[in-house]
């Protein structure tokens, strides 16, 4: 060795390569535990996203924190109809009945927070060629102003469109507006798009329709 330049001390008991390799093997124990208990670990859960599969979206909206109740009422070729008492119905679903402010409030931790926004949705999970109607009532007035009420209609396959938008006014308690009607044709266009009025509520409160009131 000393013809290399290296020079061998005498004293070396031949414990210091064992030791290297035994605090080698320490680290790379340590690194495996480290990898193992991090994939263990359960992925943080995503909140608040939801999956919703939807054609078209028909939102319904009037200034926050009023107080009067705004239904929207929705009716597909086939004769399906969404409304409070009936949220689902065919391939149309309301999300939530808005009832204004009532019940608009929650407590967290011993807080009272108010939800300000008034909207009622309506999903088309599936297009079935033919007519759509959409219609606005007005439930409950417990205010002596009129209520401008904003009805979208969004077509959302496969980009998205607004196929109609428009503000109504509504001014005393059962008034009911054709806010839309519209038709889809067999490829998914939309032709056809008029405010023709058509009573949904009185076909949903005729005899044997299955109506009912809050």
């Amino acid at each position: 060795m000393e013809e290399f330049g290296l020079s061998v001390n005498s004293s070396d008991d031949g414990t210091f390569v064992p030791f290297t390799d035994i605090l080698f093997n320490a680290l790379l124990g340590l690194a495996v535990m480290v990898f193992v208990a991090f994939a263990m670990i359960n992925p943080e859960a995503k909140t608040g996203i939801v999956d919703i599969k939807a054609e078209f979206i028909v939102t319904v909206q009037w200034p926050d924190n009023h107080p009067d109740d705004i239904d929207t009422y929705v009716e597909d070729p086939l004769g399906n109809l969404v409304w409070y008492h009936s949220r689902e119905s065919g391939f149309l679903v309301l999300d939530r009945d808005d009832r204004g402010n009532y019940r608009d409030t929650l407590t967290v931790n011993g807080k009272v927070i108010q939800n300000p926004l008034n909207q009622e949705t309506v999903t088309i999970r599936k297009v079935v060629p033919g007519e759509y109607i959409v219609n606005v009532f007005h439930y409950i007035a417990n205010s002596a102003d009129k209520v401008p009420v904003r009805v979208k209609v969004e077509k959302v396959n496969p980009r998205l469109q607004v196929v109609y938008y428009s503000t109504l006014e509504l001014d005393h308690k059962g008034q009911e507006l054709t806010a839309v009607r519209f038709t889809v044709a067999d490829d998914g266009a939309v032709t056809d798009v008029n405010t023709r009025p058509k009573s949904l509520v009185q076909q949903v409160r005729k005899p044997g329709a299955g109506n009912a009131l809050r």
